[in-house]
């Protein structure tokens, strides 16, 4: 009986049949009653009456044998019938059993083995660490031992409450594998200094990015609140980026902070520290731009530094760029430093995102932030450009990194902002390597003076040899650096040597003309040229878009960035360009020009070759009566190993809604993860943030954008956290903080089949009698493992 099978469909049929043979019988027997209970005696005699009775007794006597056996047949169908139906239902039953069972299985066995670590040290295995509350800068929780991302740390006091906004919470840090939390933003205040943005979480110990650095505090008091610092990487993952310095009505706005070091092994994967955080706009000066983080202390590009901060009143200064951050001290890539500041009244914009001086002032712009150094293998970080002026003096650009020690390029010097100054000085050579070309003098009423080329390598007299008789027969050297394109002329920059060295700087455009393209570097090693900014518009008229940056070596390399739109009083102006393409590192899309009535949109960051990370977008555009600009979207990684890009941040407006932040670009095929959303621009409606990246196979994915603070109308919405096959899905990112309405916080990434789903973010904090925006929903966890995501939270009042 232990291997008895019933088929309920079989039983129930035989039943059926049964009752139909029944019918037969009792329909037979009806028919032979008459015949054979009156039989007629053949005879009057004795033994014809005998025979005659007895055989209607045998008749009467099958008459009642037959009505027992159809008693007993009816019975037995019936019992049969009844025995196919309680088969029936027991099959249904245990059906419904294995299927609820099998839904909640996991979920059952994971809580099991959740409990006692849970217990003992306040931690699960597998599970995201629960963010801290909106408004009350609580800390994130660290996520599970195994497996989770850290909590996002809770925005800090909200405005409108105290002198000073609170401080944003920390970020949590993540497990084995997951992004770290991203830190909560600072919050605002009506009559001291914004609050400081929490730091961001740690990335897992083997897999994972650390968290994005919280924003700083909006203030209409005195100063814009301080960006959070980026975490850490893990051993493999990248640096988190730093937050956006707060905005100021009034004084000076917050610095960005600085972007978080990579693991030790992260440039392995392609992947580096995180890009410091763009200065806050400003009214007396923008804030200074965040250093970016180093790279892996033996392999890794270094983060780019972040853009000094608008400024917006006569003789004010824009924030300094930050300092790219310095390559793996054995292999690795500067990063490049952050563009300085800009003045709004000068002409075409910055190649970055450049803090800006004064509309209608005469304010000098910011100086940009000097390349990263390489240490023995690796190419210097590109200098910063400096920052236009409308009627005085262009920041001076930034001076290129110096080659790594063993092999590698100078980085190429920064262009002098447009306004009078000069380029920065190209990075020396060590012993193998080219130097690199120094920056394009500032465009202007007078040309600027180019910066001096960097100081060549013992080798170049040998390279110079070899490259008479191959730049006489093709027109481009074996192993050089090529020149940049003249300032003003929006020409191509011209390529590298066949083999090895930079592409050229395209040229940046007259008014109302684009910018050159980067030229592209040599075949096998170097990196692409810097586009080239677009030319800026006079009182009417568009402004033109940015070059795009020149594609790196086919075998090692990172692109050259994009050039920033030009600048326009009035109607719409230019778009960023594109990063580079090929190999290595993509390059960081410009930013977006600045417009009276409308802002340029930030460009693609560039996306990587087979082993590379994809690079950020850049900025979108500040507005002044329009829309902000929108972030451009984060490079994807390579398609074997590399990391998604950021997204960038939507651009600032005062007279309309917050630009969106730019989606995170896809990380890799394998243990990638998505690059993070660009958050919301702030404006009276704040912008909505951008999406988080995919992750590749055991990746994690990228944290949506946080949505920009809306200081009348409403927050923008947090970006969702993007999809995981096999890792953890992408928190959403938080809500808008509002003084009416709260933007809502993103829905969490899913995971496909393995991990856990990314928390739901966190509704934006209001003042008391606003409204609090509602949190996002956590994300699916994986079919065969993993946790479902905890949903956001929602201000209490």
């Amino acid at each position: 009986m232990t291997f008895l099978n019933v088929l309920p469909e079989m039983v129930a049929a035989a039943a059926a049949d049964l009752t139909n043979i029944g019918s037969s019988m009792t329909a037979a027997n009806a028919m032979a009653a008459a015949s054979t209970t009156t039989v007629l005696a053949p005879g009057a005699d004795e033994v014809s009456v005998a025979i005659a009775g007895l055989l209607r007794l045998h008749g009467q006597q099958y008459q009642q044998f037959g009505a027992h056996l159809s008693e007993f047949h009816a019975r037995f169908t019936q019992m049969l019938s009844a025995g196919a139906n309680e088969y029936s239902q027991a099959e249904a039953a245990n059906a419904t059993f294995t299927a609820s069972s099998l839904q909640t299985l996991p979920l059952d066995v994971l809580n099991a083995v959740n409990a006692p670590f849970q217990a003992f040290t306040d931690r699960p295995l597998i599970g995201n660490g629960v963010a801290g509350a909106p408004g009350t800068g609580q800390n994130g929780g660290a996520g599970g031992w195994l497996i989770g991302n850290g909590g996002a740390g809770g925005s800090g006091t909200p405005p409108g409450l105290g002198t000073a906004g609170g401080t944003g919470g920390t970020g949590g840090a993540a497990g084995l594998i997951g992004n770290g939390g991203a830190g909560g933003a600072g919050g605002a205040s009506t009559s001291g200094v914004g609050g400081a943005g929490g730091a961001g979480g740690a990335g897992g110990w083997l897999f994972g990015a650390g968290g994005t650095g919280g924003a700083g505090g909006l203030t209409v008091g005195t100063t814009g609140g301080q960006g959070g610092a980026g975490g850490a990487g893990g051993l493999f993952g990248p640096g988190g980026t730093g937050g956006a310095g707060g905005t100021s009505f009034v004084d000076a706005g917050g610095a960005g902070g600085a972007g978080g070091d990579s693991g030790l092994l992260s440039g392995l994967f392609g992947t580096g520290g995180g890009h410091g955080g763009l200065g806050g706009a400003g009214v007396t000066a923008g804030g200074d731009g965040g250093a970016g983080g180093d790279g892996g202390p033996l392999i890794g590009r270094g983060g780019d530094g972040g853009a000094g901060g608008l400024s917006n009143s006569v003789d004010a200064v824009g924030g300094a760029g930050g300092a790219g951050g310095d390559g793996g001290r054995l292999v690795g890539s500067g990063g490049a430093g952050g563009t300085g500041g800009t003045s709004l009244a000068g002409d075409g914009g910055a190649g970055g995102a450049g803090g800006t001086s004064g509309f209608l002032g005469t304010g000098s712009g910011g100086a940009g932030g000097d390349g990263g150094n390489a240490s023995l293998f690796g190419s210097g970080g590109a200098g910063g450009v400096g920052g236009i002026s409308g009627n005085d003096t262009g920041g001076v650009g930034g001076m290129g990194g110096t080659a790594g020690l063993l092999a590698g390029n100078g980085g190429m010097g920064g262009a002098g902002g447009e306004g009078f100054l000069a380029g920065g000085k190209g990075g020396n050579a060590m012993f193998f390597g080219t130097a690199g070309n120094g920056g394009n003098g500032g465009y202007g009423p007078t040309f600027g003076i180019g910066g001096a080329d960097g100081a060549t390598g013992p080798l170049q007299g040998v390279f110079d040899l070899g490259n008479a008789p191959v730049q006489a027969l093709s027109g481009r050297p074996l192993i050089a650096n090529e020149a940049n394109a003249a300032t003003g002329s929006g020409q191509d920059g011209g390529a590298g040597g066949w083999l090895l060295g930079d592409g050229g700087a395209g040229g940046s455009g007259e008014a109302g003309q684009a910018g050159g393209a980067g030229g592209a570097a040599g075949l096998l090693f170097g990196v692409g040229g810097a586009g080239g900014v677009g030319g800026s518009a006079g009182l009417v008229g568009d402004a033109r878009a940015g070059g795009s940056g020149g594609s790196a070596g086919l075998l090692w390399g990172n692109g050259g960035g994009g050039g920033a739109g030009g600048l326009s009083i009035a109607n719409t102006n230019g778009t960023g360009g594109a990063g580079g393409i090929l190999g290595g590192t993509g390059g960081q899309g410009g930013i977006g020009g600045f417009g009276e009535t409308g802002a340029g949109d930030g460009g693609s960051g560039g996306i990587a070759g087979l082993f590379g990370s994809g690079n950020a977008g850049g900025a979108g555009g500040y507005a002044n009566t329009s829309d902000g600009g929108q972030g451009g979207q984060g490079g994807d990684g390579g398609v074997i190993f590399g990391y998604g890009g950021a997204g960038g941040t939507g651009g600032v407006t005062p007279g309309g809604t917050g630009g969106i932040g730019g989606a995170g670009g896809n990380g890799g095929l394998l243990f990638s993860g998505g690059g993070v959303g660009g958050a919301g621009g702030l404006g009276p409606s704040g912008g909505s943030g951008g999406t988080g990246g995919h992750g590749g196979w055991f990746g994690a994915a990228g944290t949506g954008g946080s949505g920009g603070f809306g200081f009348s109308i409403a927050g923008g919405a947090g970006g969702a956290g993007g999809d995981s096959t096999s890792g953890v899905g992408g928190a959403g990112g938080a809500g808008g903080d509002s003084t009416v309405t709260g933007g809502a916080g993103g829905d969490g990434g899913g995971a496909l089949l393995l991990g856990n789903g990314g928390n739901g973010g966190n509704g934006g904090a209001v003042v008391t009698g606003g409204t609090p925006g509602g949190g996002g929903n956590g994300g699916t966890g994986g079919l065969l493992l993993g946790a479902d995501g905890l949903n956001g939270l929602t201000q209490t009042m």
